[in-house]
């Protein structure tokens, strides 16, 4: 096996690999393709100066042809993406479970390309659709590479993968009127969870906060199988995987995400370029859940069923190692779009389970780099090299850029010298794990797969009361863009299998008379031949009640890294006021930026000149994490009739984020209805997040808790 070299070799072979490709268009001449120097490149070539075009001319056609195929069928789902390039750093030595040459040493660091995406929604759409994240991670290994393809969400709507194709058909815009984008809030997307139970866990965590992330940054991602890890030995470990973001886990409000999606529909692609141009790096710790093999059948549940989870509080996950991604692409085409995922991507000491859904995406994953991306020869494209040789007999293809020598192109030979040669297990070559298998060939599921409601009814009861309050209201948006009372009725029913009181409340909203009774055709979610009854789980029993990791509110950090707190201001604002706050925020790697009525700069109270970020126009108050109303009695006076100033407290104060103030600020807050309601219902200003007299350091505090959700009266406010 080969030896893992230091940390830096394998980022400086990736770049070196990259670079060959690179060009940066400084100080060249403009060529064609093929090199040669242009002279004219503002006319194409024709007979006299009104006459017609040329055929001849080669260097308009080819530029014009370059062009007219220059985008690539987008990824039919996980179309919207963004990405970059980091390293992943292991922790410690885990050869006792694995291995995997990158797991073997402490402080080994593994050159990293991350991708995060929505699922259902083109290219175009916006960023903050409610969905779920695609969360995918190829590792440039010195063994070749690996890829984590997960989401953020540690479950799946289907347990087996032959249902995906109907799935996604049912979440895309309807084929008569291709409506609506990006969104799951119609009939046949709702028709098609309805009658499969099985979907009822994946609904709670998509109908929850964590489909609406405040950033790439502030999310989980999980591999959502179970695979294996296998040792030296041959000996076989279930695992899964999870990546935790050192930010905590934070969504925005669905109020939010429909309006930044009308103020800035690339919210988290931004979010993301920016904090790794400013140099506040996404950094994810990547844990662990190990199964040993004779434990497979202990729980109640099945661990191949991707429906479902291993609560922590049964397996603990155990920290491995860090990703942490400080580097943009180059090219967002050539890098972002064009890298290639793949759950069969592996290295020696990690293998698959039997888990239908992931047997079946082992399949669909190279079909789809076929037609995307051209042929086979995809993994030639710099962003998927490998950083380690590449050896083998696949020759020619469309897009082939490797030139290779020699006589022979097949296995065995000797006009080759019996080269490349095969490599044995205890050299670094890839061996199955020796799962013994018996069995019919037979199209059926197993009986361990059909408890559908148990995990759904344990991610529900595990939510706190915010938490659960803002799953009725998506459930209730959702089914109430669904026009077929059947598929009202239906849903409702699946969901008193998960709680009674959530279901009674859905269905009032939905104005439906309770109790509702189950009407649904069995057969058409069980195969032809099957029993009806055998395909019903009975009622819902956890093994778990409650879970304390399945709640974002138990996974908010204390970091206000990459948060956006806004400063709003106006002529006689205090630079004194203004500076403190910076300068404690920018040393905890948050940007503040100054809000006033237009761009350029104002005059402060001691003179100064100070700098306008943004405008209320472009920069509304659901972008930003935090408001801080600094001193200056001038400044506050003048902002107190600005109805767009009044709008942005109030908008924070509804939504749950932190508000700060320092001096004369005061005057500002005492203006809004936000100021009044509090003041009414006798609220201590601090423990509903307002944070006053200059306290940067108690703001800062509430800032990195995300949400002050003791706001009850927060809903009140006209904004």
């Amino acid at each position: 096996m080969a030896n893992n070299k230091p940390s830096e070799a394998g980022e400086n072979a990736k770049q070196k690999d990259l670079n060959k490709n690179t060009v940066s268009g400084d100080d060249q001449a403009m060529t064609t393709n093929q090199g040669l120097k242009i002279n004219d490149d503002q006319n194409s070539l024709k007979a006299g100066q009104r006459g017609p075009s040329i055929m001849e001319d080669f260097h308009f056609r080819e530029k014009m042809t370059h062009f007219d195929h220059e985008r690539i069928p987008e990824r039919v789902v996980h179309a919207r993406g963004a990405g970059a390039h980091g390293y992943f750093e292991s922790y410690e030595n885990l050869e006792e479970y694995t291995m995997a040459n990158f797991l073997q040493k402490p402080g080994t660091r593994t050159p990293v390309f991350a991708r995060f995406s929505t699922v259902a929604g083109s290219k175009g759409s916006t960023d903050l659709a409610r969905d779920v994240r695609g969360f995918a991670v190829k590792f440039y290994t010195e063994e070749g590479n690996y890829d984590l393809v997960g989401n953020n969400i540690p479950v799946f709507f289907i347990q087996d993968a032959v249902k995906f194709p109907d799935l996604i058909h049912s979440v895309k815009p309807e084929p008569h009127n291709e409506i609506p984008q990006a969104a799951s809030a119609h009939d046949t997307f709702w028709d098609f969870v309805s009658l499969m139970p099985e979907s009822m866990h994946m609904i709670m965590w998509v109908m929850s906060d964590r489909a609406i992330p405040r950033s790439f940054s502030m999310m989980e991602g999980f591999g959502i199988h179970t695979f294996r890890f296998v040792n030296k030995e041959g000996k076989s470990h279930f695992v899964k995987f999870h990546w935790k973001p050192k930010n905590g886990v934070h969504s925005v409000t669905w109020d939010e995400a429909q309006k930044i999606s009308g103020y800035d529909p690339d919210f988290l692609r931004r979010d993301l370029w920016k904090s790794i141009e400013d140099g506040n790096y996404p950094e994810f710790e990547l844990g662990v859940q190990i199964i040993p093999e004779e434990d497979e059948h202990k729980f109640d549940f099945d661990i191949l069923d991707a429906t479902k989870l291993i609560p922590e509080e049964l397996v603990p996950v155990k920290i491995i190692g860090k990703m942490v991604l400080d580097r943009n692409p180059a090219n967002f085409f050539a890098e972002t779009e064009q890298v290639a995922f793949h759950p069969g991507h592996l290295v020696p000491g990690i293998d698959f389970s039997n888990d239908p859904l992931l047997q079946g995406r082992l399949f669909s994953y190279t079909d789809t780099q076929l037609i995307r991306l051209g042929g086979p020869n995809f993994h030639e494209i710099p962003i998927n090299r490998p950083v380690c040789p590449v050896h083998n007999n696949q020759r020619d293809g469309y897009g082939r850029q490797t030139i290779n020598e020699g006589q022979s192109s097949y296995h065995p030979n000797q006009t080759g010298g019996g080269c490349p040669f095969q490599s044995a297990m205890k050299n670094g070559g890839f061996t199955h794990y020796q799962e013994p298998v018996s069995g019919h060939k037979i199209k059926e599921r197993s009986k361990s797969f059909f408890d559908h409601y148990s995990q759904a009814k344990m991610f529900f009861d595990s939510q706190t009361a915010v938490e659960k309050e803002h799953i009725k209201q998506a459930l209730t948006f959702e089914l109430s863009k669904v026009s077929r009372e059947d598929i009202h009725k239906r849903v409702v029913a699946m969901l008193s299998e998960v709680n009674e009181d959530l279901a009674e409340e859905i269905a009032e909203n939905l104005g439906l008379d309770l109790p509702v009774e189950l009407d649904m055709d069995l057969n058409q979610s069980i195969p032809a031949d099957g029993d009806p009854e055998d395909y019903q789980s009975g009622p819902a029993k956890p093994s778990v009640k409650k879970s304390e990791s399945l709640s974002m509110s138990f996974r908010n950090g204390n970091s206000v890294q990459g948060r956006d707190f806004a400063v709003l201001a106006a002529a006689g604002v205090s630079s004194k006021s203004i500076e403190a706050l910076k300068k404690m925020a920018s040393e905890k790697g948050a940007n503040v930026k100054i809000v006033s009525t237009k761009l350029g700069k104002i005059k402060s109270a001691e003179g100064d000149d100070i700098k306008v970020d943004t405008t209320f126009l472009t920069s509304p108050s659901v972008i930003f994490d935090a408001v801080y109303l600094p001193d200056g009695k001038d400044s506050a006076e003048m902002l107190t009739k600005n109805p767009d100033a009044i709008l942005f407290v109030n908008e924070m104060f509804k939504h749950c984020k932190a508000i700060g103030m320092d001096g004369q600020g005061k005057t500002l807050w005492e203006a809004t209805e936000a100021h009044k309601i509090s003041t009414d219902s006798g609220a201590e200003l601090e423990k509903i997040g307002v944070i006053a007299n200059g306290d940067v350091d108690g703001f800062l505090k509430t800032a990195a808790k995300h949400r002050v959700w003791d706001r009850s009266s927060s809903c009140d406010i006209p904004a």
